[in-house]
């Protein structure tokens, strides 16, 4: 299954990466692929989408199912 989530708020690769780290850390994450132009991540595995989200909203970001 792949959740695309909109996030906003990232400005810079560092970002990327503390919100990836994040999204990896949700059980049942598969893979997690976070793009700083697009603003929006991708997660493929059985994680709970609002699981996702809101390990996103923990590191400081915007962040809504797509």
């Amino acid at each position: 299954m792949k959740t695309r989530i909109q996030v906003t708020g990232m400005t810079c690769m560092h970002c990327v990466g503390a919100v990836t780290k994040a999204l990896q850390q949700v059980p049942g994450v598969e893979q997690a692929e976070v793009s700083l132009e697009e603003k929006q991540a991708g997660v493929t595995g059985t994680a709970d989408p609002e699981a996702l989200v809101a390990a996103i909203k923990e590191e400081g970001y915007a962040a809504e199912l797509r």
